[in-house]
């Protein structure tokens, strides 16, 4: 017989889950202390919850299995809640542990006592379990991480009373077998089949599993024997890019370009992607983004195998063993002179290292970073998939731990690195190979562009203050620093090139904050108020080719 800590340990173990991301306190403690007992599961300290809710988000992304997180009553867990939410939008399974007051101290309603079940249902709103007893315990831990491997994956919540942690009388519960995820249905396939076997204009939209290495090359299989176009989601949870890969184009961000890059379809087949929505609503634009008179399906409903659905509708429409149109390389010359944010971007694609990982959440600085890594070395791209920001720091964490013998490249906007820059810390303690290149605008550019984009004109002194970062000037190298990370600042295009190259050819994490304007993009800032009302009324093909020019 064990304590319930020791037993819940052991199950998470015998089921697959062999790292756990921290922030304990009191309640956690004998959790804490069976970590001595049980040496094959990694923890990792955060110290922030929303760190370990991230850093368990990226490493499920790149595993496809779950990591745990440990977090402290209802406060801890809200200080986790906005990364778990992206975990959430990214469909990867996380056991997310939590842990409670004992069950005969609930009554007494402590200042840290909170209605942590209800906290949870928002993002996980298909599993959360309160075991009340240490017998209970590992047997709820093992169906947690069931619950989470799905299909689909998903964040299952187990919160743990310390009564229950810490008693005596459990015994480690054994794995609960998963069900093997199904391909597409029949008449799906054949009514798929015919869609775009038809001639007319079919978009295939790829989101999930669809944008591994190996659903990618099924769907360029299908557009090579039908004439079907591929496009990806805006903010994919992982998505395979570079030399040798089916390369995809994503739908711009942005409503109105989004809007004009999607016109082309008379049929949309959603292929592990949610029909395309508008990310905020805006006066006088519709928020769905499909066509109007486009049809839509589904190729694939959840929990269905999409690689071999995509497999076998190639199969059905006759298409070719092997995809063409693969990427070729394709590198950008190092720029010159002082940074700007697309040099930021060039000198990314004119380095890259083969099978890097990138944590984008560059936000508008990075908005021409797809075309500059197009034809970089095989790599892994993860966005900001919930579009809270506060992921991109934290998912490289995961991923680096994921992956130990990759190099992780996090590219962080200056206003979402102060969301979670505490991951810096555990990068450091970790000694995880992370290059991290902050763009610093000292804005929150995008803001500046909603601003336009929801209507509001003549902004005076008072509203600008809200987005300007300026005064004081955050200080990302002595901040990096002061948490044990070697950090250098860079303001000309030759200094980021030879910083990134030793950063990459180092060991351990480095911090390079890169310097940019404030106008992201030069003359596209400058031009996008009016580039998006033009695009709203104008014809398709002027539409397009300002779509073209600016996104």
């Amino acid at each position: 017989m064990a304590t319930g800590a020791q037993a819940l340990l052991q199950t998470l173990l015998d089921s697959g889950v062999d790292t756990c991301f921290t922030n304990p306190g009191t309640s956690e403690m004998h959790f804490v202390a069976a970590l001595d007992d049980a040496p094959a599961m990694r923890a990792v300290l955060t110290l922030f919850e929303g760190v370990a809710t991230g850093a368990a988000d990226g490493y499920a992304r790149m595993t496809g299995r779950p990591a745990a997180t440990l977090l402290h009553l209802g406060p801890g867990l809200g200080n986790g809640l906005a990364n778990l939410h992206n975990a959430r939008r990214a469909g990867v399974p996380v056991v997310n542990i939590v842990g409670d007051h004992a069950t005969h101290h609930a009554r007494f309603d402590a200042p840290l006592q909170s209605d942590i079940e209800t906290a949870a249902r928002n993002v996980s709103p298909d599993w959360v379990r309160t075991p009340t007893t240490a017998a209970e315990l590992p047997g709820a831990g093992a169906e947690a991480v069931a619950a989470a491997m799905g299909p689909p994956g998903r964040v299952a919540t187990l919160v743990v009373p310390a009564d229950a942690s810490w008693d005596d009388g459990a015994r480690p519960a054994p794995p609960v077998q998963r069900p093997t995820p199904p391909v597409a249905d029949d008449d799906v396939l054949a009514t798929v089949a015919r869609r775009v076997r038809r001639g007319a204009r079919t978009g295939l939209l790829l989101g999930g599993a669809a944008l591994s290495d190996e659903g990618l090359r099924a769907a360029r299989r299908i557009a090579d024997a039908t004439g079907a176009e591929l496009v990806a989601e805006v903010f994919p949870t992982r998505m395979a890019r570079g030399v040798g890969r089916p390369s995809v184009e994503r739908i711009p961000y942005l409503a109105e370009f989004a809007k004009v890059r999607l016109a082309r379809y008379d049929h949309l087949v959603l292929v592990d992607a949610d029909r395309p929505a508008s990310f905020f609503a805006y006066p006088g634009a519709p928020s769905d983004l499909v066509p109007r008179g486009c049809t839509v399906e589904a190729l694939v409903a959840p929990g269905e195998d999409t690689v071999g659905s995509l497999a076998a509708l190639a199969d059905r429409v006759g298409a070719a063993a092997g995809p063409t149109g693969l990427q070729v390389g394709d590198r950008p010359a190092l720029p010159t002179g002082s940074l700007t944010a697309e040099k930021v971007c060039q000198v990314v694609g004119a380095l890259l290292p083969e099978h890097a990982i990138i944590s984008d959440e560059a936000q508008t600085s990075g908005v021409t970073l797809p075309q500059h890594t197009a034809g970089a070395p095989p790599h892994d791209l993860l966005a900001l998939t919930g579009g809270s920001i506060g992921q991109g720091l934290p998912v490289a964490v995961g991923a680096a731990i994921a992956c130990p013998d990759r190099p992780v490249l996090a590219l962080e906007a200056d206003g979402s690195a102060m969301y979670t820059l505490q991951a810096l810390w555990t990068m450091a303690r970790e000694e995880l190979d992370v290059t991290v290149v902050i763009l610093n605008n000292q804005s929150y550019a995008i803001l500046n562009v909603e601003l336009q984009r929801v209507g509001v004109r003549d902004t005076g002194d008072r509203a600008r203050d809200q987005l300007d970062l300026s005064t004081p000037p955050l200080d990302f190298t002595a901040l990096a620093r002061g948490m044990g990370v070697p950090a250098v600042r860079a303001e000309s295009a030759e200094v980021l090139a030879r910083e990134l190259e030793r950063a990459f050819a180092e060991p351990g994490p480095h911090l390079v904050e890169a310097v940019v304007p404030s106008d992201f993009t030069g003359l596209r800032l400058k031009a996008l108020p009016h580039a998006l009302r033009v695009v709203r009324n104008a014809p398709r093909p002027i539409a397009e080719a300002i779509t073209r020019r600016l996104v």
